[in-house]
């Protein structure tokens, strides 16, 4: 006898990922259309979704700044560098923004970091069970960051992973 679940998936089981993000993260790797793409979890389509892509003359800033506040999101950065034999070269880097919850001494101080520790948690498993998923979806990323706040995802610890 065997049984099979017929429900939308659940915090377990992760997310599905559209295939506009494919073809989204493909346009950001092959054809270098956008710097940066934001990935959000759609509830209602049970899969992963592009929010917002930025243009080629965007800025690491720009990516950090597009970031909510409150809320868990993923997103792959193109990281352009010069290597110390001076070539010019380029590195994508996915972004898990998510947290785990946070004593409530901490609070005050999450005003200052923008951290999204106010997330729900419902929303912090999702994002932490179809992590592996979308990784596994978009094929080529280079190095992956998992930040509770923009200090675990300044553009000096990219440039550390590279160099």
């Amino acid at each position: 006898m065997s049984f099979r679940f017929r429900g939308s998936p659940n915090a377990s089981s992760g997310m599905g990922v559209a295939e506009h993000c494919k073809g989204t993260f493909l346009e950001l790797q092959r054809k270098k259309a956008h710097r940066y793409v934001i990935f959000k979890i759609d509830e209602k389509k049970n899969e992963v979704v592009v929010e917002r892509t930025g243009s080629p003359a965007e800025s690491y800033q720009d990516l950090t700044s597009a970031l909510p506040d409150n809320d868990c999101r993923y997103a792959v950065y193109d990281f352009d560098f010069v290597t110390s034999e001076n070539c010019q070269k380029s590195k994508i880097f996915f972004i898990a923004w998510l947290v785990f919850p946070i004593p409530k001494i901490c609070a005050q101080f999450n005003s200052l970091n923008r951290s999204p520790a106010s997330s729900r948690i419902r929303a912090k498993m999702l994002y932490a069970t179809s992590k592996s998923r979308i990784i596994h979806e978009l094929d080529g990323v280079h190095y992956e960051i998992q930040a509770t706040d923009f200090t675990e995802m300044d553009l000096e610890v990219l440039r550390e992973r590279v160099y």
